[in-house]
Parts: C-alpha cells; structure tokens; sequence
C-alpha cells in the first residue's frame, strides 16, 4: 500500500474513532448509512471493472495510444472530452478506467479531459436544466463548461 492510502485511511480510522467518541449512536447511523451507500453503488462498481476489462481485452493499447495519445493531438482530446459529457457515471468510478487509460498510452491530457467533463458536463441531466434554467441558459453553462474542462486538461497536460 502507498504512503497516500496510509494517510487517507488513517484519517478516516481516526475520524471513525472520533466520531464514536463523540456520539456513538450518530456514528452508528453513519456507518450504516455508509453501508447502504456502499450496497446501492456496488452493481455500478462492478459493471464498470468489467467494462474496463472488456476496454483491455478487446481494444489494444497501440489503438487506444493512436486515438487518444500523444500523435492524436487536441482531436484525442476532444474526442475523450465528448465520451467524458456524453457518460453518466460515479467520478469515482471513473478514476480506475482513467488509470487504464493511462496505462494503455493515453495522454495526461485527454485523461483530465475525460475527467473533468464527466464532473462538469451534464448532458443525462440538461432536460432538467433546461426545464429549471431555460434553454439558452442550460446550454450556455453546458457549453462554458466543457471550454473550461478542456482548458483544464490542456494546462493539466503542460503541468504534469
């Protein structure tokens, strides 16, 4: 295990503890709560290790380097930016598909990209925004966003 995880669960053991400390029947309530959490997000979970074991098996890393790598240049990136609007998932499910792709050659780029517009575009949601917001303002935000993502993942990809 790396020092990251060390670090990130021994805070949370100690505010586990904490919380015991504090109030043991809230903390009760909140582990369960977690529980249930953990049973309703499990199936997508598992759905999307498969998916990216199906992305491993059947898509060699050489194409998927050739797409979204460094000789696909800001196509790869927009192309990865629009699978990342277009996609409904948890952005912490994502993280494991985007370590894959790294490892299969992708860009540093296009992974933020990929990234960023899951979190910030909303196109499984935009009739809703559209019915809240108006038309005009739901695209313009929409649109806004996945500028900013891309402009994120470029200074992401000069960063690292």
């Amino acid at each position: 295990m790396n020092v990251t995880a060390l670090v990130v669960n021994g805070i949370a053991i100690a505010g586990v503890i904490a919380a015991f400390y504090r109030d043991r029947i809230k903390a009760i309530r909140s582990l369960k709560a977690a529980a249930v959490s953990f049973v309703r997000i499990l199936p997508m979970v598992l759905i999307i290790v498969l998916l990216i074991g199906l992305l491993l098996g059947f898509v060699p890393p050489d194409q998927i380097s050739r797409f979204v790598g460094e000789q696909s240049g800001i196509g790869g990136v927009l192309l990865v930016g629009v699978a990342g609007a277009l996609m409904h998932i948890p952005a912490l499910l994502s993280f494991p598909l985007a370590a894959s792709l790294l490892e299969s050659g992708a860009t540093v780029t296009a992974v933020a990209a990929f990234i960023t517009t899951l979190t910030m575009i909303g196109t499984i949601t935009l009739p809703l925004e559209i019915q809240e917001l108006g038309k005009r303002l739901a695209l313009l935000r929409n649109g806004i966003s996945f500028a900013v993502a891309i402009a994120i993942a470029l200074l992401m990809g000069l960063i690292l």
